[in-house]
């Protein structure tokens, strides 16, 4: 079990580095060589929708790989992701400017980004059941967490990276310092792979895979039409994670600009990110284990009642200018209601469905949220540039209503902390 909970919180890690240092440079580089040609404004939301192309990708990552998943076995999966992933990082690492290649450079990074959320999009489902149908009914919600916690993990390795690099000569940085952390990600996959490489499948896959194999017939039903023909499950659990997902890729790319825009400057903005991040490795899996004890929808509740009241006291001191309030910023925002949500989603989505379509079932209810939260950043820029960029008022609000209708889902979905998904 241990060395299970060691796979996927590591692969998480780096799948989540990898897409996280894309976020980094999409909201600090991006714009500048790769849509250079274009007004700052209208490049930095161009260099957001790159960064959103990879969230619409997820799902389709996870509809795939969650019918292999479903059908072959979570491991097989998880081995192909972050090898996808590896490969998709270190050619971004190596892609020539718009200033060398043209147009071509900006569609290669949209085709790349593409294979990175496809990767991801499958990532997740695969390594959240890996440890939640590895563990017992009373600790499947911080099984679950551990494997999120990697995500903010993977978000201080990236931002303290990118930030090292950041300290370079702004030519230097904008020039070649940006790729050494795509490049990096090489290394990284490597170990991780070698580790999750050594895990045993998911009991829980295997016993339904013999199950099948006794009655002497391959399941009829493809996992993507057993999960569509229950389309409420999906719709809710996507819901119930849209507002979590949409803050999460907010804080962690907005934030900066928004913060330098105040006046702080890229290394300092991606410090105070990075202290929100390692506290929110912690609090995920304090999240998990919580909810293991009083339910699922109870801790979800409390994490969006509170992103409620706090986001726009939290916005305000993200682009304050001042680097203390932007720390406690990012301590509230990322570190605590942040960590709340995503410490109990991973469980409580899985939990929504059966072991023979859960792979592509939580993979698609999941991901679909994400796409919402990949269009975060791109929405807020927006909303501050109508607003001159001088107030957060609309960006809060934006994120509030999100809360709010996730927190309308949560109350609409039964509570599964104690059910037998064994089935």
């Amino acid at each position: 079990m241990r060395r299970v909970l060691l796979s996927s919180y590591l692969g998480s890690a780096v799948e989540f580095y990898d897409f996280l240092v894309y976020g980094t440079a999409a909201s600090l580089v991006f714009g500048q060589i790769f849509f250079a040609d274009l007004d700052p404004v209208v490049g930095t939301i161009a260099s957001f929708g790159t960064l959103a192309v990879g969230y619409v990708a997820r799902p389709i990552g996870g509809i795939v790989f969650g019918h292999f998943g479903d059908r072959l076995g979570r491991k097989k999966m998880l081995v192909l992701t972050m090898s996808l992933m590896g490969v998709a990082s270190t050619l971004i690492g190596l892609l020539p400017t718009q200033a060398q290649i043209g147009v071509l450079a900006p569609l290669l990074l949209v085709l790349l980004r593409i294979i990175q959320g496809i990767a991801v999009g499958g990532e997740w489902g695969g390594a959240t059941l890996m440890a939640l149908e590895h563990s017992d009914m009373r600790k499947r919600g911080f099984a679950a967490a551990i494997v999120n916690s990697g995500a903010p993990t993977g978000a201080v390795l990236a931002a303290t990276v990118m930030g090292l690099f950041s300290l370079l000569p702004e030519d230097d940085f904008i020039s070649w310092g940006w790729r050494v952390p795509f490049l990096l990600s090489a290394v990284l996959v490597a170990i991780s792979l070698w580790i999750r490489l050594s895990i045993s499948e998911s009991p829980m896959f295997k016993h339904a895979q013999d199950a099948t194999d006794l009655e002497g017939a391959k399941p009829s039903t493809l996992p993507l039409i057993a999960v569509l023909r229950r389309p409420q499950v999906v719709i809710l659990a996507s819901l119930s994670g849209a507002g979590a997902l949409a803050f999460q890729s907010l804080m962690a790319t907005f934030g900066l600009t928004y913060a330098t825009l105040g006046g702080i400057d890229r290394s300092s903005a991606l410090f105070a990110a990075s202290v929100g991040a390692v506290i929110n490795v912690f609090t995920i899996p304090l999240s998990g284990a919580l909810s293991d004890r009083i339910g699922r929808r109870p801790v979800l509740l409390a994490g969006f009642g509170t992103g409620i009241v706090l986001v726009y006291p939290i916005l305000q001191m993200v682009g304050s200018g001042n680097l203390v309030l932007l720390m406690l910023g990012y301590v509230l925002g990322y570190g605590c209601i942040v960590g709340t949500l995503f410490g109990t989603l991973s469980s409580f989505i899985s939990e929504q469905f059966s072991t023979t379509s859960r792979y592509t079932g939580a993979s698609l209810g999941y991901q679909l949220a994400g796409t919402f939260g990949g269009f975060a950043p791109m929405i807020a820029v927006a909303l501050l540039d109508a607003t001159g960029g001088t107030s957060a008022t609309y960006v809060a609000a934006f994120v509030a209503a999100a809360f709010a209708v996730s927190a309308t889902a949560v109350m609409l979905t039964r509570e599964s902390f104690r059910k037998d998904i064994a089935a």
